[in-house]
């Protein structure tokens, strides 16, 4: 669908809406059937050929010369679930589905949103019959590059990642065996899994897979910043230019912990956010007192899309992140090396301090990692609005 398409779509939507709210001859019929046509839909729409999913992973040169991040990709997607079209185009609608939770009103996708890089703008996400979770949901995409799981680290492969979040009461709420037999009565999954897995049979195993398959296509390699590699960075602006040099120039030490063209790290780290945590993160995993306060690194792809930040969505914006490495850093006996005067653990809290036209300049930089074709994407788009 073009972009002037979607913008008619759109405008004829808005003109619907409108009409229901002004005409009084409109009976409660007429306006379902309008929210139906427009709107929400109870069968997803699935296009005859499927989209591209198994070309997710030719990404550019610069990814492919990264020497880390290519040792990071060796053995990341398992080999018995590569990406497959089919399987992909099952993931995307299971992604979207509220089926998945017990009471039909929670979806993957309600926590996980495309136009904010698959991140809930909410400090504090809603699962069923209200509830809130503990954690700000994170975004993601490059996913294929990531072994270790939510902000603790505490599961290894996206495959069993993928069954928490569904059997969690505060989150979908529902058991794996009771989601197999709920989806093996919806009649428009049965030519999905078929043409997924070679049968129409539900498995536990094959929900896990197939939205693996989906959620790791979901890939960015087209920011501003990956065009300005391949041209020298002429298309940056001189701001631009200039919080990239503070970026990568060593004496801010952002790419000490946000690293690779991923721009993240596989590590979990202290970041010096409180002297005492109450959400004591990594360690409530691994029960080590040198993981207490340890949280993912995440990418800073997209960041302009993902707000709010940090694991508590303590700060809303940008602006106060950067307030908080300039001057907030606490100390703590984990705080890691990478931020600390000595470059040792639990060492003095290295202190930016930068200027408000160092802000201004870095934060021109992170803008151009944002990907305006991944947040719109129709092969990541939600198949039941349409």
């Amino acid at each position: 669908m073009t972009e002037y398409n979607k913008l008619v779509r759109v405008g004829i939507y808005i003109i619907c809406v409108f009409i229901l709210m002004t005409s009084c001859k409109k009976d409660v019929g007429q306006e379902q059937e309008l929210v139906i046509e427009f709107g929400i839909h109870d069968t997803p729409q699935i296009p005859e050929n499927y989209y591209d999913y198994e070309n997710a992973y030719i990404v550019p040169e610069h990814f492919n010369t990264d020497p880390l991040l290519t040792l990071i990709y060796a053995n990341i997607e398992p080999e018995n679930n590569p990406i497959t079209n089919a399987g992909a185009a099952l993931g995307r609608v299971l992604f979207y589905d509220q089926k998945l939770s017990i009471n039909n009103e929670i979806a993957c996708a309600s926590c996980h949103i495309q136009e904010h890089a698959f991140s809930d703008p909410r400090q504090n996400s809603i699962g069923v019959f209200g509830q809130m979770s503990d954690r700000n949901s994170m975004g993601f995409q490059n996913l294929k590059y990531s072994r270790r799981m939510f902000r603790d680290l505490r599961i290894n492969g996206l495959e069993n990642q993928i069954e928490v979040p569904i059997q969690n009461i505060a989150e979908m709420g529902i058991s794996m065996e009771d989601l197999v037999t709920k989806l093996s009565g919806v009649a428009y999954y049965s030519p999905l899994v078929q043409d997924a897995f070679g049968s129409q049979e539900w498995t536990a195993e094959r929900i896990s897979f197939a939205l693996s398959q989906f959620i790791r296509s979901i890939t960015t390699f087209n920011s501003k910043y990956d065009q300005g590699i391949q041209n020298g960075f002429n298309n940056f602006s001189e701001m631009e230019l200039a919080g990239k040099e503070l970026f990568f120039g060593g004496d801010f030490r952002c790419n000490h912990c946000h690293t690779t063209q991923n721009f993240f790290s596989p590590q979990a780290m202290n970041n010096g956010l409180d002297t005492m945590y109450v959400d004591q993160g990594q360690f409530l995993a691994t029960g080590e007192v040198s993981d207490i306060g340890l949280f993912k690194v995440p990418s800073l792809r997209n960041i302009a899309l993902t707000a709010p930040y940090m694991h508590d969505g303590r700060f809303s914006d940008v602006e106060e992140v950067l307030e908080h490495y300039s001057i907030g850093v606490q100390p703590h006996p984990n705080l890691n090396d990478r931020i600390t005067v000595e470059i040792t653990t639990g060492g003095s809290p290295f202190l930016i301090n930068m200027t408000d036209q160092e802000k201004i300049q870095l934060i021109a930089f992170l803008n151009t990692l944002t990907d305006l074709e991944m947040i719109s994407d129709e092969k990541f788009a939600n198949p039941f609005y349409y």
